[in-house]
């Protein structure tokens, strides 16, 4: 398969090099061609001639789309409506790369893909507008908590943190799923290879809150897990612009319908990614 593949330079775009060494991959970033100059991505797909587009190119900067909604939507939602439109002048199908933040946090169980959005911060309306842009036949992927080797994310933080402080803080009142890219990035592989349409839940396994995975990330560094001190939203200091939605665990629902092979329990990638890091 020819795979267009957007944000090639991110940390879930590196991973999707990685996944589809056996394809041809059209590997782009900004550097390329910029998903808001809409002329430029059509030009850049028609000549790629790809099978499909896969695209997790987004701004994910939650506090600072919260502070510039113009940017988050021009391009989380007019980019992908770009995406969506280079692609149907091929006719291929687009993979979409979706988040936790279209929910609003207040459901008690899991999400799953069949509950109603209702995001609470522009990063999430951004990206909610985004999967409406899509056309039919698309597939959207919505994960949370990434991390990886490649990029800033939370595990990398809680890191440097710990090397730099004797104590460490950490909200115990916001639960998701930690996601590894390049687990991600395997499923998503699976999703283009099989030409699965629809909308899938793609997390690790394991549900935690932040102050527990702060703690998981010090055990795996062979660190005292007790440095790390729960705090709740409220008290956060200084508060964070964007709201956070205190629920963001995704059941990985029409993954198990589907009888696809569920990305492995968070501890099992942490431990790796942290010997890697370290």
């Amino acid at each position: 398969m020819r795979i267009f593949l957007t944000g090639a330079e991110g940390q879930l775009g590196h991973e999707l090099v990685a996944a589809f060494a056996d394809h041809e991959v059209v590997a782009t970033d900004l550097a390329q061609v910029d998903i808001t100059d809409r002329a430029a991505l059509i030009q850049a797909v028609a000549a790629a001639r790809p099978d499909v587009v896969v695209h997790p190119a987004a701004w994910t900067a939650v506090d600072a789309c919260e502070g510039d909604p113009d940017r988050a939507f021009a391009v989380n939602a007019v980019g992908t409506r770009n995406v969506a439109d280079a692609a149907a002048q091929r006719d291929v199908p687009v993979v979409y790369v979706s988040t936790d933040y279209v929910f609003d946090g207040t459901k008690p169980t899991p999400y799953d893909e069949a509950d109603e959005p209702n995001p609470q911060s522009v990063y999430g309306r951004s990206k909610l507008a985004g999967e409406r842009e899509l056309h039919p036949g698309s597939t959207i992927v919505r994960t949370s908590w990434v991390c990886g080797f490649h990029g800033p994310n939370m595990v990398k933080t809680i890191l440097r943190l710990a090397a730099e402080h004797p104590t460490l803080s950490f909200v115990d009142d916001q639960r998701g799923h930690p996601t590894f890219a390049p687990d991600l990035a395997g499923v998503i592989r699976t999703l283009v290879v099989e030409q699965r349409p629809g909308l899938f839940h793609v997390t690790n396994q394991g549900a935690v809150s932040w102050y527990e995975f702060a703690r998981a990330v010090l055990e795996s560094a062979g660190l005292d897990p007790d440095r790390v001190q729960p705090v709740s939203t409220a008290d956060l200091q200084p508060p964070r612009p964007a709201p956070r939605p205190a629920n963001s665990v995704l059941d990985n629902a029409e993954l198990r319908r589907a009888g696809l092979t569920l990305a492995p329990h968070y501890r099992e990638s942490l431990d790796r990614l942290v010997a890697r890091l370290l």
